[in-house]
């Protein structure tokens, strides 16, 4: 069940009180009989698992060609040096007139 908090406006009397959502608002102070009115306040809310954060879920980024880590080293391997052959010679077309 929530609380709900209560003042009233004439003797500023203030209270918490349990009541279910299906019961009525109080509207008479029980100190003095003055009109009672809700108090409304920020509500806390903690948001637990996966997807909450901006690092949750984000595609990490890509180097274009170095490497962020600050002592030079890189943790990826250097692609292996391989001989390319001569490729032939693409065919050439004739010009168009």
């Amino acid at each position: 069940m929530p609380t709900y908090s209560y003042r009233c406006t004439e003797c500023g009397n203030a209270f918490d009180i349990k009541q279910s959502f299906s019961d009525a608002t109080l509207t008479e102070c029980p100190a003095c009989g003055g009109v009672l009115r809700k108090v409304f306040s920020p509500v806390g809310v903690t948001f637990n698992g996966g997807g909450f954060y901006r690092t949750d879920s984000r595609a990490t980024p890509k180097a274009a060609g170095g490497s962020s880590d600050s002592s030079g080293s890189s943790s990826t391997p250097a692609p292996a040096k391989t001989e390319s052959k001569p490729s032939a010679p693409a065919p050439s077309k004739p010009a168009a007139s």
